[in-house]
């Protein structure tokens, strides 16, 4: 990889890190800095409900408390401009539309998509725009994907192909509150910044095959992308990412920052142990071969994060 790889790390600022957000961070972090390449924070901060200017202030402090540096850091809240301009890409083309199926009518519907919610079977896809454009609707806007298989190649070997069209259904890209929704933004910020990688965990996955669909649609490169393994944890009989439970609140008054790095480079297979260890320290033997294919189930005892043996 050359030094013109962009990479960034892109946490959605609804509440405090969790395990799972710092080993993203850290993964993502050593990815980019052992081949050199500029690494960017972008806080996905659009969800007027859930994101605060709180959260976003703590989720820096607390990356730069673990000691995972960036070499720029962007609000997407920032550049309502060009989303909208996305916007008016995909309406040129014909391809956005007003839909105002919500997630009760996709339970009614009652087919589930490749990332267990429901799917939408692109019901309202001849419906046109008002008079006055996508500016004048006050409905959910959906992006008509291309039909048709898209296999994105995930360096990981993870399968990614899916007719995102169907499998998923037509995404939504503007909510009816107005906000910019994920897929959208992603796409559009990722292209801004010139990201060439992608690293993130296997839970955003299925999402890839509909975010390469607008990329195409919009005519913007296609990162490279790479999945790694969650944390999980046990709630009830089931497995969940590790979250919620505890965030970096009840964390950093337990452990030191290089004790916190020491756990997650044992968790994820990069250390044979969890002694102690900074970020900077593992660069040099950072390899996607040293880490962990299958996620790991931990355990928070109020105290202390301690690894469980897999179900």
């Amino acid at each position: 990889m050359s030094v013109a790889d962009v990479c960034r790390f892109a946490p959605s600022t609804t509440g405090p890190a969790h395990p799972g957000t710092l080993l993203a961070a850290l993964l993502c972090w050593l990815d980019a800095r052992s081949r050199g390449a500029r690494v960017v924070l972008r806080l996905e901060d659009l969800d007027p409900q859930r994101c605060t200017a709180e959260h976003a202030a703590r989720m820096i402090d607390d990356l730069a408390w673990l000691g995972v540096e960036f070499d720029a850091v962007e609000r997407q809240s920032d550049h309502g401009d060009r989303h909208a301009a996305a916007l008016d890409r995909l309406a040129a083309q014909g391809a956005l539309y007003p839909c105002s199926a919500g997630r009760g009518d996709l339970q009614v519907i009652g087919r589930r998509s490749p990332d267990g919610g429901w799917a939408y079977d692109n019901r309202a896809r001849d419906r046109p725009l008002p008079p006055g454009g996508w500016r004048a609707c006050g409905e959910p806007l959906r992006a008509r994907l291309p039909d048709g298989p898209i296999a994105p190649r995930d360096e990981g070997g993870l399968d990614l192909a899916q007719d995102a069209a169907q499998a998923m259904g037509d995404p939504v890209v503007r909510r009816r509150d107005g906000a910019i929704a994920y897929q959208l933004a992603v796409v559009v910020d990722d292209a801004a910044i010139g990201v060439t990688r992608v690293v993130r965990g296997r839970d955003i996955a299925p999402s890839t095959a509909t975010q390469v669909g607008l990329q195409r649609l919009l005519g913007v490169p296609e990162p490279v992308y790479r999945h790694h393994a969650l944390l999980l944890e046990e709630r009830g009989r089931k497995l969940a990412k590790l979250h919620g439970s505890v965030g970096t609140p009840q964390l950093r008054p337990r452990y030191p920052a290089e004790a916190l790095c020491g756990f997650l480079a044992h968790a994820c297979g990069l250390a044979a142990n969890d002694a102690p260890v900074t970020p900077r320290a593992l660069v040099d033997g950072f390899a996607w071969e040293r880490v962990a294919v299958d996620d790991r189930l931990v355990r928070w005892d109020g105290q202390r994060l301690a690894l469980a043996q897999s179900r």
